[in-house]
């Protein structure tokens, strides 16, 4: 399908996105839409014709374990309410820890990069069969940004994804904020990613902005597009017109003028990147004829890869060294499976929990990661729950941060909102009387449950307190 020009539906900006001219379709959250009915302004899109793209983030399909049937139920649920033409999700794992491993399960809240080695590569080409089997329409999958890397990698980024979509069809999101991020973070060279994945299989583009901070690249979707992501784009423009290309922005929106003008300036990089005359005319052109493959064409062989550019601000990486793959089964080994959970839950128990880091990582970085992921935490707790911040003022961000660097999450953001405002209690905070009491009620009336003996004895506390006013 020939989707053309878009921009991420966020509910902060839906009367923005709207007003804005020449847009051919959107992406939304899948999570964060209802499964029975849609908000009013993307029903209004839809009315108008405009493509609505449901984009997952939690099936953690890189995982060891195989996808969960009911988040699986439920995106399938979000594409057929959208009529959606295909769904998308992330190369990546978001969870670890549980049965697999004999361990409490953790969660990531954010996406993590996959190990690219052939047993990873078996756990995520069957995960990825599951997925196609319960869902409705085609899908999508992107590949992530990193702030590290995994040691004794098999395979590139571009021959990992190329094995991926000859084993299983899928089509790809290439996110090209994220080959730069990874060119800055991890040394990894963009143009040869893309000379080496198979681009005929791109269902679409997105294209994001991010900072740079003490020599690393953070994939905020809260800044500016800038000229490097560009330059990825038009090197990708140069080898291929894709049917989709989308701006991403998730948090300090800016006003509709910059947005537009963003669009603008990916318009212009796709028409100037486009390849001579008597070639496809660019996405947005009125002379594009380009749609997606019913199925994508084989990947190239794999062969042993150059060695990689050194790595900028990351630990040494050895050159990935491909040996022949295992032949494709239909079910992938319990061995294989074991491996790659007891490796995912060392990495994330060493973000989230404080345990050692394991072997072959930079501590260093993954303290960058760490304090990345616990910032992240604080932010959308903040957002799914704005009373808590209210109710602690300027200490919110410092107590949770706290907190969340002894306490990994094992639920939702909205469990994790709770959990934190039983540990503030329970240790005795606020401070402030009345900032306790506000947060006790807080608690108690989403809680529904008994409160912990402690959080019991506040209660008690801040009633007597009133009463002896």
């Amino acid at each position: 399908m020939e989707l053309g020009i878009g921009i991420g539906w966020r509910p902060e900006i839906a009367h923005e996105v709207e007003a804005l001219a020449g847009i051919d379709w959107v992406e939304a959250v899948a999570e964060n839409l209802c499964a029975d009915h849609l908000p009013d302004s993307l029903v209004r899109l839809r009315e108008r014709g405009v493509t609505v793209v449901p984009h997952g983030v939690a099936l953690g399909l890189g995982g060891a374990d195989r996808p969960d049937p009911g988040r699986l139920a439920a995106l399938a649920a979000r594409a057929e309410l959208l009529g959606a033409p295909l769904v998308t999700e992330h190369i990546a794992f978001v969870r670890a820890g549980g049965p697999l491993t004999a361990s409490p399960g953790l969660e990531a809240g954010h996406l993590l990069p996959v190990p690219r080695t052939w047993d990873a590569l078996d756990v995520l080409c069957e995960n990825v069969r599951i997925a196609q089997d319960s869902l409705p329409v085609p899908l999508a999958l992107e590949n992530i940004a990193a702030l590290i890397t995994w040691p004794d990698e098999e395979l590139t980024e571009g021959q990992f994804l190329a094995e991926l979509v000859e084993r299983t069809g899928v089509r790809l999101l290439i996110d090209v904020a994220n080959l730069h991020t990874n060119h800055v973070n991890l040394g990894q060279d963009p143009a040869k990613a893309l000379d080496e994945l198979p681009v005929e299989a791109i269902a679409y583009v997105h294209v994001a902005g991010g900072v740079e901070k003490n020599g690393v690249w953070h994939d905020t979707h809260a800044h500016p597009v800038t000229a490097p992501v560009l330059e990825v784009l038009a090197e990708l423009r140069s080898r291929v017109d894709p049917p989709g290309v989308l701006l991403e922005r998730d948090d300090a929106f800016p006003p509709a003028r910059e947005l537009a003008g963003e669009l603008d300036a990916i318009r212009a990089t796709l028409w100037k990147a486009a390849p001579p005359a008597g070639s496809q005319a660019p996405v947005g052109s009125p002379a594009r004829t380009v749609t997606v493959p019913a199925a994508p064409a084989p990947a190239p062989p794999v062969s042993a890869p150059p060695t990689p550019a050194p790595s900028v601000s990351a630990p040494p990486v050895s050159a990935p060294t491909v040996s022949a793959p295992p032949a494709p089964a239909s079910s992938v080994s319990d061995a294989a499976r074991d491996r790659t959970a007891v490796a995912q839950t060392a990495l994330l128990s060493a973000l989230v929990a404080g345990t050692p880091a394991p072997a072959g990582f930079d501590p260093a970085r993954l303290r960058v990661q760490s304090r990345s992921l616990a910032a992240k935490r604080a932010d959308v707790v903040a957002k799914v729950a704005p009373e808590l911040p209210e109710i602690l003022g300027d200490g919110y961000r410092a107590a949770f941060l706290a907190y969340a660097g002894g306490r990994p999450m094992s639920g939702g953001y909205r469990r994790d909102a709770l959990d934190f405002a039983e540990h503030v209690l329970i240790a005795g905070g606020p401070a402030d009387p009345v900032a306790r009491r506000e947060l006790t009620y807080w608690w108690r009336d989403r809680s529904g449950s008994r409160p912990p003996a402690r959080a019991t004895r506040l209660i008690r506390a801040a009633r007597a307190a009133l009463v002896g006013r």
